[in-house]
């Protein structure tokens, strides 16, 4: 008889179920979410130099900013765009360094902005500022979920 055979045999068939073991805690772990990272998403809003979101709130249709003036001179907001969102309303100038505004930005009741939903949106602010002619742009994200 051949025992080198059989000592082989009983040395993969003990990996076979471990290996098994291993895919079968890793499918019950997949099946209850573990590995489901947006169940975490983090609540946050980012804009880029030299604006930045002191606060945000997302809302059922909409997303209210208050947006800092992180720059050394004033600006005039002309436009915001969110994804799948518009602005409605006047957009305000903000002041010198240090001083904020608030806008809010209408996304409507359906898609992503109902009660519950996981929300990541981009943002493009383009501003001038009040000493110049030349309209520039800065980018940002929000990223929550709608109450």
């Amino acid at each position: 008889m051949n025992k080198k055979g059989q000592a082989a045999m009983e040395f993969l068939m003990t990996y076979g179920w471990a290996i098994l073991a291993a895919v079968i805690a890793i499918g019950v772990l997949a099946y209850f979410g573990v590995f489901s990272p947006g169940k975490y998403i983090s609540n946050s809003c980012v804009i880029n130099n030299p604006l930045g979101c002191d606060e945000y709130g997302l809302r059922v249709g909409a997303i209210d900013l208050v947006i800092r003036n992180g720059g050394g001179e004033s600006i005039t907001i002309s436009d915001i765009n969110v994804t799948g969102c518009t602005n409605t309303g006047a957009i305000p100038a903000i002041a010198d360094g240090g001083k904020t505004s608030t806008i809010t930005v209408t996304c409507g009741a359906t898609g992503d902005m109902i009660s519950g939903a996981k929300v990541k949106k981009d943002i493009v602010i383009t501003y001038t500022k009040t000493s110049g002619t030349i309209a520039q742009t800065t980018t940002g994200t929000i990223t929550g979920r709608v109450p």
